[in-house]
């Protein structure tokens, strides 16, 4: 039996738990079943395990924890300390050019991690001794940590995307080409804000001398091949064969998986104890994933029994909306949450919800979908809960405050919340490439 009052009650039920410190994945299964007893008594726990028996026989999940040991294996390659060397050498010159380097290596190791916090630290360990050598100012020096870390949410294979998409029921292919384009443009707008930065203010991120970079065209090009060649490849390999339709997502999740373990025995840093780091890496990060998918998948499962769904449509009717008018509400309410939740809360309370909504009101999914990953990646870089801030406070040196990383990531929000009205008023950049691969 329907209840909407029980429904509109778990929303302040669940951001009380959040708020008294309990985790959000306890969170969200405390609260779903307090609620299911309230509403349906002694049938409830048996509803709840057969929620929980839907994800774990899901078979896209499987992705998942492959795609992260994926990520943890070229983090452990010695790959990142040869690409940063590369980079160095060719954009050195330029206004800015650790800052364009931090941020190229980033966007290249979001394309094989799809992990924020990995990426951030794996290049901000080795970014931000050199920056700050060379007197970048500091809130230069976390935006660019920080706003490159994010890109881990947008570019393929990214775990928010293969989330969103098995939420959404969507194609991840399909996802992974619509977000392809907004992602380079995501990463065009970083780059040419620092440049453009740098250049009218020198001081704050000056250009590298030129004896260091006094190197041969000839061994230029062979450090870029050997650092960048080989992983650029597995990538391509891993992403395009799910675009075009070659293997599933989890197939070549799999393939990635030992590609890195090859990768790193070709780069000399195969030993047992690599295989462990990454091993626990991926067991704590799919833990934790996993424990939050199956919290929100009864959290918003228990919201529907109790007409949610109702609930919302009724107060968007209210409101009269326009199509466009009830996409900017949503993207609102997205990103509003992202002060208080975490991208995979989001993800798994509001899509189930909206998604059914967006598709009766005839706005393609996969475009939406786009726009929805764009608004939970500001959630990244904007306090109070600001993840990326927390893995750059990790290994900030102690002289950059919080508040020179809470000032220098908001021109990156700005370029984020750019991409957003791009790809709103322009939807062919989310789903032309769909429509050229032929999904």
């Amino acid at each position: 039996m329907h209840d909407p009052l029980m429904a509109g009650l778990m929303f302040p039920a669940l951001f009380a738990l959040i708020l008294l410190g309990l985790p959000v994945s306890f969170s969200l299964i405390a609260t779903a079943f307090g609620f299911a007893l309230l509403s349906f008594g002694d049938i409830a726990p048996n509803q709840l395990f057969r929620f929980l028996d839907s994800v774990a026989s899901n078979p896209t999940y499987a992705a998942i924890p492959l795609f992260v040991f994926m990520g943890a294996m070229l983090e452990r390659s010695g790959i990142a300390v040869r690409l940063f060397d590369a980079m160095r050498l060719w954009l050195g010159r330029l206004p800015g050019g650790l800052a364009l380097a931090a941020i190229s290596m980033c966007a290249i190791f979001a394309a094989g991690t799809g992990i924020v916090g990995a990426v951030e630290v794996m290049v901000g360990m080795m970014a931000i001794p050199a920056m700050q050598k060379y007197r970048y100012s500091n809130d230069l020096i976390a935006g660019t940590i920080c706003a490159g870390g994010s890109l881990g949410t947008m570019i393929p294979p990214s775990i928010v995307v293969v989330v969103y998409a098995t939420q959404a029921q969507v194609s991840i292919g399909d996802m992974f080409a619509a977000i392809l384009l907004p992602s380079l443009l995501m990463v065009a707008f970083f780059l040419g804000y620092a440049l453009l930065r740098c250049a009218v203010r020198p001081q704050d991120g000056p250009p590298l001398a030129a004896e260091e970079l006094a190197i041969p065209l000839n061994e230029k090009l062979r450090i870029t091949a050997v650092s960048l060649l080989p992983a650029l490849a597995l990538v391509f390999a891993v992403v395009g064969s799910i675009m075009a339709g070659i293997a599933a997502p989890t197939e070549a999740a799999g393939v990635g998986a030992l590609g890195t373990i090859l990768l790193t025995l070709l780069y000399g840093e195969l030993k047992a104890s690599v295989l462990w780091m990454a091993t626990r890496a991926t067991l704590v990060i799919t833990a934790m994933v996993m424990l939050i998918v199956v919290g929100g998948t009864m959290f918003t499962s228990i919201f529907q029994a109790n007409g949610g769904r109702q609930l919302i449509q009724g107060f968007l009717d209210a409101m009269n909306l326009t199509p466009n008018q009830t996409i900017l509400v949503i993207l609102l309410i997205i990103m509003l949450l992202g002060f208080v939740l975490d991208w995979i809360s989001i993800v798994l309370i509001c899509v189930p919800i909206y998604d059914p909504l967006l598709r009766a009101a005839g706005i393609d999914p996969i475009w939406f979908g786009v726009l929805a990953i764009v608004a939970i990646q500001t959630s990244y870089l904007t306090p109070p809960m600001a993840p990326s801030l927390f893995y750059l406070r990790s290994i900030a040196p102690p002289d950059m405050t919080y508040r020179q990383m809470a000032f220098g990531v908001m021109p990156f929000v700005l370029c984020q919340l750019l991409v957003l009205l791009v790809v709103f008023l322009l939807p062919g950049t989310a789903t032309w490439l769909t429509s050229f691969v032929g999904f």
